[in-house]
C-alpha cells in the first residue's frame, strides 16, 4: 500500500564528496545522475533503466530524472565534456570510433 504521508523527493539524490567525483548520485546507490541522463537520452524509459541496473527502484529513478530535467543544461554540458574527453583519450591510443548511427 502506498504511503499518503508527504515525502521529501530531495532525499533521493545526494552529492557526497569523494563519491563519483562529487557529482550527484541516486541516494544510497552511487549511481550517477550523469549515467541516468545518458540512458534517458539514449531512449530508455524509467522502467527500462530500473530493469537494466540492479539495486535501482522507480522512486529513485524518477527523482533522478526530475533532478536531471531541472538541471538539464548543466548535466548535458558535463556529459558533452566527458564524451569529448573520452574520445580524445581513445584517439590518443589509436582507437577510432565509428560515426554515430543516423
Amino acid at each position: 500500500m502506498a504511503s499518503t504521508a508527504p515525502f521529501d523527493i530531495g532525499t533521493l539524490v545526494e552529492v557526497t564528496p569523494g563519491v563519483y567525483g562529487g557529482q550527484p548520485c541516486l541516494a544510497g546507490t552511487r549511481f550517477p545522475i550523469l549515467q541516468l541522463a545518458a540512458e534517458f537520452n539514449a531512449g530508455l524509459s524509467a522502467d527500462e533503466i530500473v530493469a537494466a541496473y540492479e539495486g535501482l527502484d522507480l522512486p529513485h529513478v524518477h527523482a533522478g530524472l526530475a533532478y536531471y530535467l531541472a538541471n538539464q543544461r548543466a548535466v548535458d554540458a558535463e556529459l558533452s565534456r566527458r564524451t569529448k574527453e573520452n574520445e580524445a583519450a581513445l584517439s590518443d591510443h589509436g582507437v577510432q570510433l565509428p560515426p554515430p548511427a543516423s
